[in-house]
Order: C-alpha cells, then sequence, then structure tokens
C-alpha cells in the first residue's frame, strides 16, 4: 500500500524556513489561513491512515487479494483527490501567501495526480511578490521544464561531450526512435535498471531505435562513469559534462530523481517517458513492429 504522501503539517514551517528570513516560525504556526488549512486536513489525514492501518493489518493471504487491494487503493485515490482539492481551494482563496506557494510546489513534487497546467495556472494567479521569492523563481523553472518535456513537446535539442570528449547533439539522432536514458554510476536504482536498458537495445537497435545516455556523475569521477558503462555493458553512446545534480540537460529537462528517461519519436517528438523494465519492452514493442 503507498504511504501517505501528504506532510503538510510539519513540511510546510521547515520549508518556509528554509527558503525565507520571513515569515517566522510562530508567525506561521499563529496565522489564520494556516490553522483554518490545518484543521481542515486533519479529519482527511486520518482517513489516509486508516486505509494504511487496514492493509497493514490484513493478513497476508488478503494482502495478496486483487479485490481487496483494488477497494482500497481506491478508496485511497478518493481520499488523496479530497486532499488535493483542499490544497487547490487554499491556494486559489490565498493568493498573496507563501504558504500557497509552499502547498502548490507539495502539489507539483508529490502528486501525479494533478496535472502541470493545473499547477501552472494556480501559479500564475499567486502574487508577484510571491512569485519572485526563491521558491516562486524555483517552481517556475520546474513548471516551465516539465512543459517542455511534455508528452508531444518537441523534445528540446542539446549538446554534451561523449567519453571522448566528442560534441554529441541530440538531433544527431533525428530520424530515429531515441531513448534520452538518465543515470549514474553512483545511482543503485539505476544500475540496477540497466540490464532492461540493455536487453532493450539489443532486441530494438536493428528498428531504428537508439540510446543516448546522460550520466549524472559528479565532477573529478569520470573513471567511476568510465568503468559503469564498462561493467553495465552500456554499448549505445554516453554523455555528461560531470556535473551531478546540476548536469545541464538534467536540468533542461526538469530531471529531479534518476532512472529518468524520455522516448522520442523519428521527428523529435516525446512520446512516452519513465519506461522501465518490461514496460520499456513492451511499449518499445508496440511501437517497433
Amino acid at each position: 500500500m503507498k504511504q501517505v504522501i501528504f506532510l503538510l503539517l510539519c513540511f510546510i514551517p521547515l520549508l518556509i524556513t528554509a527558503q525565507m528570513k520571513t515569515p517566522s516560525d510562530s508567525e506561521i504556526q499563529n496565522d489564520k489561513s494556516f490553522i483554518a488549512l490545518k484543521a481542515e486536513i486533519k479529519p482527511i489525514e486520518a482517513k489516509i491512515e486508516a486505509i494504511n492501518q487496514e492493509y497493514l493489518k490484513a493478513p497476508a493471504n488478503k494482502k495478496n487479494d486483487p479485490a481487496f487491494k483494488a477497494t482500497l487503493e481506491k478508496r485511497y485515490t478518493e481520499v488523496v483527490d479530497e486532499m488535493t482539492n483542499v490544497m487547490k481551494n487554499f491556494v486559489t482563496k490565498n493568493p498573496n501567501s507563501y504558504i500557497s506557494l509552499v502547498v502548490l510546489s507539495e502539489l507539483f513534487v508529490n502528486n501525479s495526480r494533478v496535472e502541470v497546467s493545473t499547477i501552472a495556472s494556480l501559479y500564475k494567479n499567486l502574487s508577484e511578490q510571491i512569485k519572485k521569492t526563491d521558491l516562486g523563481k524555483e517552481l517556475e523553472t520546474k513548471l516551465f521544464s516539465t512543459t517542455q518535456t511534455s508528452i508531444g513537446a518537441v523534445a528540446p535539442d542539446f549538446t554534451q561531450n561523449d567519453t571522448k570528449g566528442k560534441p554529441v547533439k541530440l538531433s544527431d539522432f533525428r530520424g530515429k526512435y531515441v531513448l534520452i536514458d538518465f543515470w549514474a554510476s553512483w545511482c543503485g536504482p539505476c544500475r540496477q535498471e540497466n540490464p532492461n536498458v540493455v536487453r532493450a537495445y539489443a532486441q530494438f537497435k536493428s528498428k531504428n531505435f537508439e540510446i543516448l545516455g546522460v550520466s549524472l556523475d559528479n565532477p573529478n569521477a569520470k573513471t567511476a562513469w568510465l568503468n559503469a558503462i564498462e561493467k553495465d555493458k552500456l554499448t549505445w553512446t554516453q554523455v555528461s559534462d560531470l556535473q551531478g545534480w546540476t548536469n545541464q540537460v538534467a536540468r533542461l529537462y526538469g530531471v529531479e530523481s534518476i532512472p529518468q528517461n524520455f522516448l522520442i519519436d523519428p521527428n523529435g517528438v516525446i512520446i512516452a517517458k519513465n519506461l522501465r523494465g518490461e514496460n520499456l519492452i513492451r511499449t518499445l514493442s508496440n511501437i517497433l513492429k
């Protein structure tokens, strides 16, 4: 069962303190709108916790029952949507509140059920003063990156050096299906996923399909990057600026977690995202018949 994704009551004061000198923690806690938001959220959090407990206390055979899991998942989704609506309404009614910005950032990062267009619309209605804060600018940048790399958008072109220092452009691959694969040698989940990517490449490389690996390896870690490429048998083109999380391509594509990938069609249009395991093989099989 999914864990509760809205840790709003403890999250807001911490993030505000990190992003702004004012308002203070005590000012936030005593803010009437914040107090009202907490009161409205509390019973919804109780519902989520009850669903989690119901799942955790269920016997093993019941946990494996598809009908039981489907019922709980449906109830959980309905409660999360209820929470989401409360948060969206708060942002709409409080465009001059920094708390609204934090709530909106939380929705953007942790709730995939909210469309980016909805987040962008709510952000647009915030006051200019709130938008000009560090957090406001950060959210605006993330929204722009996400919009630029949404399914149906033309993938932003980029140039980065390969393992031998030769510049490689994404547009060099135009005319082929391309999987832009973000990973790093230090990323355990990426290394675990690499065998699936290797299998996909072996199966489809003869069908107008290529992979362009973009590594988020850190400065002075080129040897680790090259060793991982060799050990994991990654035989496709690999690029990196060796700047870790500040990798320019990762920033351009709004990448905040890895592994992550984008599937591009021969016209450069993004047609799928975050394809892993069997889903990667299945999607490519449907496209590259």
